[in-house]
């Protein structure tokens, strides 16, 4: 994880969410003066949870599709690019397959920084998709996925909650920095009262974040027993603007069903949240 943004990956369907999605990534361009990408991915399944794309058997519906796609796009693109006011562009791209195969190869490719996400703001069956699409993007990914809804459009990140478990998640810190940085935010380090390691996390974090950055930094043990809901909780009740997770099952909100469909802070927050995961989270040194 670097220590700024230069390409920014939104994946559009053409739903209203994608405006919430563009709205936050031009805010984080325009600080950041970097380039955004607009990215339709073009699929559709036989029959639903089968990955056969009909269009191999529809050439020429497909190429039809293809086209009004590209148009789509263009056509957003003419729309946002008036409000960029830094350096960077707006890119568009047509992608064909499945969604989570392009997006991954695409992020990898043009090397993304951040993915961001809209999320949907009534449709029930929506949110549970959009949450479980970005917990298995996650985890395929070393790329941060920010999830926005409507409510979440504030201008800056001024409040910065970052939930600990059991290890030091240099990552997630860096990413906390280089954010609180530029938006001259404050970060919240908070963990659960009940586990007696994360007393010992809390303060190596702490340590950590003090030996990069001088940003201001407070420290807090949450009462309760699911990090998710107590971390929810806490950040409503500071008024946060922003939560760095995980989607591993320590960062998932409880209840069986909950964890069937992967539903992760994001899905219950009206906070805008970051997910950022690796395959483990080493101490590694960080670069102020």
């Amino acid at each position: 994880m670097q220590n700024n943004f230069y390409n920014i990956l939104i994946p559009i369907d053409f739903t209203v969410k994608n405006k919430w999605a563009i709205t936050k990534a031009i805010e984080l361009a325009n600080s950041f003066n970097c380039n955004i990408h607009l990215v339709h991915v073009v699929f559709k399944p036989v029959f639903p949870l089968i990955n056969i794309d009909a269009s191999n058997f529809t050439p020429y519906a497909s190429h039809i599709n293809m086209q009004t796609c590209r148009e789509k796009l263009a056509e957003l693109k003419a729309i946002y690019k008036k409000q960029m006011v830094g350096e960077g562009e707006i890119e568009i791209s047509l992608l064909q397959g499945h969604p989570q195969k392009q997006l991954k190869q695409y992020i990898e490719n043009y090397k993304m920084d951040l993915v961001v996400m809209g999320l949907a703001k009534f449709n029930l069956f929506d949110r549970i998709i959009s949450s479980i699409s970005i917990s298995l993007l996650a985890k395929k990914i070393s790329v941060p996925i920010l999830a926005i809804r409507s409510s979440g459009l504030v201008s800056h990140f001024k409040k910065i909650v970052l939930p600990l478990h059991d290890d030091i998640p240099v990552d997630r810190v860096k990413l906390a920095t280089t954010l609180a940085r530029s938006f001259k935010s404050t970060v919240y380090l908070v963990s659960l009262r009940n586990n007696s390691n994360e007393k010992n996390v809390l303060d190596k974090t702490l340590e950590l974040v003090q030996s990069v950055s001088t940003i201001p930094v407070q420290c807090f043990l949450l009462e309760g027993q699911n990090l998710a809901k107590s971390t929810l909780d806490f950040s409503r009740r500071i008024n946060a603007d922003l939560i760095l997770g995980q989607s591993r099952k320590e960062f998932q909100l409880p209840g069986l069903w909950n964890r069937i469909t992967k539903r992760i802070m994001a899905y219950a927050s009206k906070i805008p949240v970051l997910t950022l995961d690796k395959p483990t989270e080493q101490n590694e040194s960080v670069a102020g």
